[in-house]
């Protein structure tokens, strides 16, 4: 979210962070986005009886909000996304998906399972998000190397800084992209 924020801050990207729902009210990013004052909101997954309650509280949110693109980042609760946020809702995974994604695979998780997989290679991915944990379009990719000696730690900095580049790139990617589709209104 910071990353994103910063990209907007410099004129890299040319959108505004119109909210922020985090799943935990401890989560690190509640904390940096009310100090930016950005509208910032924690829903938690277990104030709701079910999926779909949750899913469709969160998806009210982001409708009031008038949001036109919802990226997720480090957000694990699953959110049933509705049809008309199919295709505008994003994620950043820190692996080259397909390889190393689904239920559970998030954080340390995914770096210790590339590393003893023996791969020597690994990064992140941005993909549109559908109803499948780590499944959807790919945006974009970007990889790095995984050295002999890495540590989950030391790789996951390595993917992150690619996680760095990678995020707003894809969204300046589907804005261009958005862009050339719009019809011109001549007067």
């Amino acid at each position: 979210m910071l990353n994103i924020a910063q990209a907007i801050d410099c004129g890299q990207l040319p959108a505004r962070i119109e909210l922020v729902i985090a799943s935990r009210p401890d989560a690190l990013g509640v904390e940096r986005a009310r100090a930016r004052r950005l509208t910032t909101e924690v829903l938690s997954r277990r104030a709701f009886a079910t999926v779909e309650a949750y899913s469709n509280a969160l998806t009210a949110r982001l409708d009031a909000a008038g949001v036109d693109l919802a990226c997720m980042a480090g957000f694990l609760c699953f959110w049933k996304i509705p049809p008309h946020w199919l295709g505008r809702t994003i994620n950043i995974h820190p692996s080259l998906l397909p390889d190393f994604g689904g239920r559970g695979m998030h954080g340390l998780h995914v770096h210790e399972a590339v590393i003893k997989s023996g791969v020597t290679r690994s990064g992140c991915t941005v993909h549109f998000a559908d109803n499948q944990y780590d499944h959807g379009p790919i945006i974009l990719q970007r990889t790095c190397p995984v050295m002999p000696d890495d540590t989950p730690e030391t790789l996951a900095a390595r993917v992150f800084a690619e996680e760095l580049v990678a995020y707003p790139e894809a969204i300046k990617k589907i804005w261009i992209q958005r862009v050339a589709e719009t019809p011109v209104q001549r007067s």
